[in-house]
């Protein structure tokens, strides 16, 4: 199913969507509708152009790929599913994501993974091509962040603050330095091969996605983030 979305406003096209009875829609000339995918279930949609805000809110098994950058709040409390963006992603991509794969081919904005959780075998990922904006992992509970710092240097592919208030789940950077302000409570260490083993499955599907080669991106080096157990949130907590 074709649709054109160039006049058409957000309740119109997402009620074409949730009416139609064919699962693999394609929508065209996208110019920053919100809500497309919200909470659905079992329908590929391919978008041509820009999705506005909360692009797969709450979605539950569906596959969307955008052939163009997507805004703020990309997978809000997604809970399953696959969203493969062409380009770059804005702030708050995965809020409190449960489950699912995001995939971002360039850069993410601020607080990406934020509050990301996970519960027995829902494990969310999110893979980012380039580089992440300030704030990436704040209250992650669960799940895996994975930065490939594809073009860029020795230094993480991080903004400020990464990690704050981590206390579940694993981040990934590509990059031999370390965040320089890393919080006290969380740590890191240079990923070893039982750790990128680990995650040789999501860079397979990074790589498949946009066209890289996954031996070469798993033959860097990578430092792995992780909470610091010995030293918690103390101040989360009442007193006895």
């Amino acid at each position: 199913m074709m649709i054109n979305a160039k006049n058409l406003g957000y309740q119109e096209l997402n009620e074409q969507i949730r009416q139609a009875s064919e699962q693999e829609i394609t929508i065209t000339d996208c110019i920053g509708q919100r809500y497309i995918g919200a909470g659905l279930s079992g329908k590929s949609i391919t978008i041509h152009g820009t999705p506005g805000n909360a692009l797969a809110a709450y979605m539950n098994g569906s596959a969307i790929h955008v052939y163009g950058n997507a805004q703020d709040a990309t997978a809000d409390t997604m809970n399953d599913g696959v969203i493969c963006i062409h380009g770059s992603a804005g702030d708050a991509t995965g809020y409190a994501m449960r489950g699912g794969h995001i995939l971002v081919r360039d850069d993410t904005g601020y607080r990406a993974g934020i509050h990301m959780k996970e519960y027995e075998d829902k494990v969310p990922v999110l893979m980012v091509g380039k580089k992440a904006g300030s704030f990436l992992g704040e209250y992650q509970a669960g799940g895996v962040i994975i930065v490939f710092n594809i073009g860029g240097g020795e230094e993480a592919p991080v903004g400020y603050f990464c990690g704050t208030g981590m206390h579940g789940g694993k981040i990934f950077l590509r990059c031999s330095v370390p965040p320089h302000d890393l919080p006290k409570q969380v740590c890191w260490r240079d990923a070893e091969a039982e750790d990128l083993q680990s995650i040789r499955g999501y860079v397979q599907e990074f790589a498949d996605a946009f066209g890289y080669n996954a031996d070469d991106l798993l033959n860097q080096h990578y430092i792995v983030l992780t909470p610091n157990s010995g030293n918690p949130y103390k101040q989360l907590y009442t007193p006895n």
